[in-house]
């Protein structure tokens, strides 16, 4: 999903869209637009600039209940880099599976140095997707990847505009169409055309959802003005909602392995800036009907390390400790940046104070 415009007051709506615009010129001519190679597809060389500093220029490292453990700013000659959209590491901690919003896979593996941070990505091929009749399209249309989630021997992918959940094999995902879509129990017409099916995630089986597919929406609203979401399968297979406050619209979401659910937010406007934030929901109130809302356990601006993140996962680290990993997308612009930030997990009651 591109930048939104927050919520602005009248004096300031012109001004947005004078800012829209500039931005939209900017990005075609600064990198590639959505459309541009759509067909193309190989290996990709990525050069990882390190980030040592989440906040420039101190060295605090603890941010509510994250520890900052390092970063990268990733750019390539590609010019399919960029747009990521959602990330999930494979069992081995280093292989990923990421999607753009331009229709392609992003394949890869992490690299670390000798003190275990973050140090490039390696092996990286950039692909595109398969759509149910065959082929690739160029349009954001119809392939605008959002959400993805990895479960058993299929990779699920959630794309908006053209709202579904698409399930794909695995291994073969990257040169299959999808062999089945996961049906959506949200009425289309409450789904608006780019800020629907963001998130996607996969309960643990050991939870009361059963290993269920969840689904958040960006910015989809009931009458209420809380986000709409679903349980798309299991055991409690029904609709929910998200509390919506404070300028922040979902971009991703992850289940801890206690059931609970870290959902990553971001906003950007005139008035308030760029900012994210994750909140951590409890497992158990997500039910059909429910209205769930959780701790703010860590929350960051421009005076970070941050862009317009949009995909986080989890993993648990040697020592046992939980990892997360967080991407920005770019939207093919020269006016942000591609990075990829861990952190881990402390305190799952600190609510950040910076």
């Amino acid at each position: 999903m591109h930048f939104p415009i927050g919520n602005t007051d009248s004096k300031c709506r012109s001004t947005a869209m004078k800012c829209v615009g500039l931005i939209a010129m900017l990005a075609i001519l600064g990198g590639c637009s959505p459309g541009d190679k759509a067909d193309d597809g190989g290996p990709a060389d990525i050069r990882a600039t390190a980030i040592s500093s989440f906040r420039p220029g101190s060295q605090e490292t603890q941010f509510g209940a994250l520890e900052f453990l390092g970063g990268l700013e990733l750019s390539s000659d590609n010019a399919l880099l960029g747009a990521i959209s959602a990330i999930r590491l494979r069992p081995d901690q280093r292989q990923f599976v990421s999607v753009l919003d331009t229709g392609h896979w992003l394949t890869g593996t992490i690299e670390r140095d000798d003190k275990g941070r973050l140090k490039g990505i390696a092996e990286a091929r950039i692909m595109p997707m398969i759509d149910r009749y065959g082929g690739t399209d160029a349009g954001k249309g119809a392939m605008d990847a959002e959400g993805l989630a990895l479960r058993g021997n299929h990779v699920l992918v959630g794309y908006e505009q053209n709202h579904r959940v698409d399930v794909y094999p695995d291994p073969g995902f990257e040169i299959s169409p999808p062999d089945d879509s996961l049906p959506i129990p949200i009425p289309r017409w409450q789904l608006r055309s780019n800020r629907s099916l963001e998130a996607l995630m996969i309960a643990p089986q050991s939870s009361p959802l059963a290993g269920a597919a969840v689904i958040v929406t960006e910015d989809s609203l009931d009458d209420k003005g809380n986000m709409i979401a679903a349980i798309l399968d299991g055991p409690l297979h029904g609709r929910f909602t998200v509390r919506h406050y404070g300028g922040f619209d979902v971009s991703d979401g992850v289940f801890l392995p206690d059931g609970d659910l870290l959902l990553l937010e971001r906003r950007f406007g005139l008035a308030r800036g760029l900012g994210v934030r994750i909140r951590r929901i409890a497992g158990a109130d997500i039910k059909p009907d429910a209205v769930v809302d959780g701790k703010v356990i860590f929350k960051a601006d421009t005076s970070e390390q941050i862009d317009n993140m949009e995909g986080i996962d989890v993993f648990r680290a040697a020592d046992g400790s939980l990892h997360l990993i967080l991407v920005s997308d770019d939207n093919h612009s020269i006016l942000q940046r591609s990075l990829m930030l861990e952190f881990r997990l402390h305190d799952e009651n600190a609510v950040n104070r910076n």
